[in-house]
């Protein structure tokens, strides 16, 4: 049988949307030298491609620093692609509630290839500095979201997790593939996951899953906080009070537990 054809791409066209996607929040700003060696493109190639996206409001130049940013159409795009995720659209005003059984900031997470995204948040009256951007790219096996959404995700999902490295990011990180699945096993049992300084210091959070009318999980709901308020003899309450906002979600989102039950 003929070799099926892949779809054909323009290379520039790619290149373009890979020097989008280089920035980041640690790394919000980068020069033509620094994403021409991280991409393997030519000075010029990258130069030409910028002056492109900067022309269309895709990225800003910095004329003292010579040193590019995001510019507002990538703002605009992504607040298009948010407004219109009708998870993102029902789980709002469960996120709000949340915000006030709690006290502590809540988010709402999916899953991007391996990696975990907040795209909404909803913050407490008494916020800390933590890492949650909107948009923020998580590993997902050191975060409560992300331990929730690969709890509940196909078996070469989490073995592609593993297979790209467990990488410590503090003393708490799970880097043993094996604890990994344990822990997975516990999450899907007990309906909820819990991170304490796993990705950042002096942080904890709490996850469940949000399922769609088929009973697939979609989403996670988190709620994260400093660990000095968010004391292991307040986990259970807190707990509940995620699970129970993650069956609210679910719901609004057409999912009937008890059609499932009947299986």
């Amino acid at each position: 049988m003929p070799k099926k054809k892949q779809p054909q791409t323009l290379s520039s066209v790619k290149n373009a949307l890979l020097i989008l996607k280089s920035f980041s929040t640690y790394e919000p700003t980068k020069k033509v030298s620094e994403l021409a060696e991280s991409l393997g493109l030519a000075k010029s190639t990258v130069s030409r491609l910028l002056s492109t996206l900067a022309s269309e409001g895709f990225v800003i130049k910095d004329q003292k620093t010579n040193a590019y940013r995001l510019g507002m159409s990538v703002l605009t795009l992504g607040g298009i692609v948010t407004n219109n995720l009708e998870i993102h659209k029902e789980s709002a005003p469960v996120l709000y509630k949340l915000v006030n059984d709690t006290g502590e900031t809540a988010h709402l997470a999916i899953m991007d290839g391996l990696d975990t995204i907040y795209i909404h948040k909803e913050e407490c009256n008494h916020p800390v500095r933590i890492l949650t951007h909107l948009g923020r790219r998580n590993p997902s096996y050191c975060t409560s979201s992300g331990k929730v959404l690969l709890a509940f995700s196909d078996d070469h999902i989490v073995e592609a997790v593993i297979s790209q490295g467990l990488s410590p990011y503090t003393e708490n990180s799970i880097t043993d593939p094996d604890l990994l699945q344990e822990e997975l096993v516990s999450i899907r049992e007990k309906g909820y996951a819990v991170s304490t300084e796993e990705l950042t210091e002096g942080t904890k959070s709490v996850a469940a899953p949000i399922r769609d009318y088929q009973g697939k999980v979609v989403s996670a709901i988190t709620v994260v906080g400093p660990i000095q308020r968010m004391k292991d003899k307040k986990i259970p309450d807190i707990a509940k009070k995620v699970m129970e906002a993650g069956k609210e979600a679910s719901e609004r989102l057409g999912y009937d537990e008890r059609y499932f039950k009947r299986f």
